[in-house]
């Protein structure tokens, strides 16, 4: 899930999703409120630790947190170097993953149809309604951080690429790697914000309109898939006042057209084989979860 949400366009609640931990996660986060403290003045430490889920949470949070201060760096450097295979592995993981939920709501209902259309609009048109952040003074910091966080807990909403767009992905990933604690905890305390009221919103819906919520979840995942197609070219952008340039819309190319249009090799034997490779993984998790 860290590296995931390293990647503009990719969701660390899909790969929750795919790996079969996206309810527990959601009813855990949910759980840390008012009632928490309740709990352990009946209950006692043990109580508190069982009603937390601290022993899913803990080994959880260690592995984005270390993921984050590791295997982000690499997926960063990639995202410089080879962005076009990165973005081939993911796009077919991220493909496969909108198979994977479909097959859990099980039978086919024409009603599904408003959902997936729904959350495919939100996940096209969100980027767009999103304003230049970039002057990032703490109360900008915070709101993205609540707005990032939030997105990340929505499979097919990528926190990073919101915050690519508010102008804000350079300075809150140099502020993780460079151990920035003001930015760390202001980003921070916006992130504890939307973690507790998105999550209640979303453990509500999941028990009320199980089916609905999670078909609208496919559309959110589709909706992502413009933005890991591999062979791109940006038509228009926008300039951030940190001097970062934020693509507002590509020509979509097949790996034939690529070379000719932009002067850059498709590479794409290695692309589709890394396509094929993300939809594998995303398969064989899924079977295993059943299995489970």
């Amino acid at each position: 899930m860290g590296a995931a949400d390293a990647v503009p366009g990719v969701s660390g609640g899909t790969i929750a999703l795919i790996v079969g931990i996206y309810g527990e996660l959601i009813e855990t986060i949910k759980r840390f409120g008012p009632g928490a403290i309740g709990v352990w003045r009946r209950e006692g430490t043990a109580g508190l630790v069982g009603y937390l889920n601290l022993r899913f949470l803990i080994p959880l949070i260690l592995g984005i947190g270390v993921s984050l201060v590791t295997v982000a760096h690499l997926v960063t450097w990639l995202m410089a170097q080879h962005v076009l295979l990165l973005n081939a592995f993911f796009f077919g993981l991220v493909l496969a993953s909108a198979w994977i939920v479909t097959l859990q709501v099980g039978h086919w209902r024409w009603r599904y149809l408003s959902p997936v259309l729904f959350g495919l609009v939100v996940a096209v048109y969100l980027p767009h309604l999103l304003p230049d952040m970039s002057q990032a003074g703490s109360t900008t910091l915070f709101i993205a951080g609540a707005i990032a966080i939030s997105a990340m807990l929505l499979p097919g909403v990528s926190g990073s690429f919101l915050l690519l767009v508010m102008g804000l992905y350079g300075t809150v990933m140099s502020g993780i790697k460079s151990f920035d604690l003001g930015l760390i905890v202001v980003f921070g305390a916006g992130c504890v914000l939307g973690l507790f009221t998105f999550s209640r919103l979303l453990s509500w819906l999941l028990r009320r309109y199980h089916a609905l919520t999670l078909m609208a979840i496919v559309g959110f995942i589709l909706g992502s898939l413009p933005q890991l197609w591999p062979w791109r070219q940006v038509l228009s952008y926008r300039m951030a006042e940190n001097g970062q340039s934020v693509a507002l819309a590509y020509r979509y190319l097949m790996p034939s057209d690529y070379a000719a249009v932009t002067g850059q090799p498709s590479q794409w034997i290695a692309a589709i084989a890394l396509i094929v490779v993300g939809i594998v993984v995303v398969m064989c998790l899924g079977e295993r979860k059943e299995k489970a």
